[in-house]
């Protein structure tokens, strides 16, 4: 059965985003395209997705003749040379402001291609197909798209929604563990900024023996959590900024990373979210308990992130660049019990410190 979500959209030209979470994808991908006007249809792949996701979907009826985009995997490719090389191929494909880009793959793809889509041309309609757990709950829902610059995480981008999210748990099946586990700390998030209730769900799902059909009636309530903060704020003026929660550490780590062995996004997530707990902890006085139940799930399926106390000014320098700080004061989302959220809190080079301790030795 198939679950339909509307997210209205400031966005003039666009008035709103379908949600589609569906078990019948050939069918919900030829209802999203034939609701979008468009004179030819591209592809946007990177070259892992286009060997297991689009060899299933390239016969479809709907996307015949669909001119096929493929650039490089991992988020380090998430670069101005692959964005200049999609509108070229936009470009070189006769691509008008009529057309129609589908973007399928993880969230790299979804957040280059909806950038690519919303500036060639000054803007053509575009869907999302996320196919990785990461992009289903995070990347493709909530109009953020951009590309990395700079050594830093999506310094450049626009709000935009796309047309359509067609989110088909089946592509799950050819994830491993390391990537459901990137995209699941993007839904402990949304447990921690939501209820009690979906954080305890959360906290109790084993990874040792993945339950996929389990794992897709989780991810439609985190969607949910999104989709409600999204409407409120798609602009990211208030509320919007609780889905920060792990991010100003977290980004600060995947570009610490990027410069030495690469980690996955929701990795970086994960231990961000360590450090913001033990900040929750100490500056609003969240619950220790809460805190420590969490660490230990985060710890037992995530492992640790190897910096030392020598990366610590190169961190917080890291953070200091963060889209959200205003006059290089640093800024957090923290929680003061479980759906209890702040926004715009401060914490002191001191208290940042303390927390990278705490991440290496709690």
């Amino acid at each position: 059965m198939e679950k339909h979500y509307i997210c209205n959209n400031v966005n003039k030209r666009v008035m709103e985003q379908r949600i589609i979470i569906s078990d019948h994808f050939k069918k919900s991908l030829a209802e999203a395209i034939s609701e979008c006007e468009h004179d030819q249809i591209f592809v946007l792949t990177d070259e892992t997705t286009k060997d297991t996701c689009w060899s299933l979907m390239k016969n479809h009826l709907s996307i015949k003749g669909a001119r096929l985009i493929t650039i490089p995997c991992s988020d380090c490719n998430k670069t101005l040379e692959s964005l200049v090389h999609v509108w070229k191929e936009l470009q070189l494909g006769n691509g008008s402001r009529h057309s129609l880009l589908i973007n399928v793959g993880g969230g790299m793809v979804t957040d280059l291609g909806g950038f690519a889509a919303s500036t060639f041309k000054r803007g053509i309609n575009f869907i999302n197909v996320p196919t990785t757990l990461l992009a289903m709950v995070d990347a493709s829902v909530g109009g953020k798209t951009g590309i990395n610059f700079g050594g830093l995480k999506n310094e450049i981008g626009v709000f935009n929604e796309s047309r359509f999210v067609i989110v088909d748990t089946k592509w799950l099946q050819s994830l491993d563990t390391e990537n459901l586990l990137s995209g699941y700390a993007e839904m402990l998030k949304h447990g921690l900024i939501a209820n009690d209730r979906l954080w305890a769900v959360l906290l109790a799902f084993d990874f040792d023996q993945p339950d996929l059909k389990k794992l897709s009636r989780m991810l439609s309530d985190s969607i949910e959590v999104k989709e409600k903060i999204v409407e409120k704020d798609p602009h990211e003026q208030n509320i919007r900024k609780a889905l920060n929660l792990g991010h100003t550490f977290g980004h600060a780590f995947e570009a610490w990373a990027l410069k030495r062995k690469p980690i996955l996004h929701g990795y970086a997530v994960a231990y961000g979210l360590i450090c913001e707990l033990y900040l929750s902890v100490v500056i609003l006085g969240f619950p220790t308990d809460k805190m420590r139940q969490t660490i230990h799930f985060i710890k037992e399926n995530y492992g640790s992130l190897n910096i030392s106390c020598d990366d610590y000014d190169e961190l917080i320098e890291l953070m200091r660049h963060d889209k959200k700080n205003r006059d290089r004061s640093i800024n957090f989302t923290l929680l003061k019990d479980v759906g209890k959220v702040r926004i715009d809190r401060m914490a002191t080079d001191e208290e940042i410190k303390e927390a990278l301790d705490f991440l290496r030795e709690g």
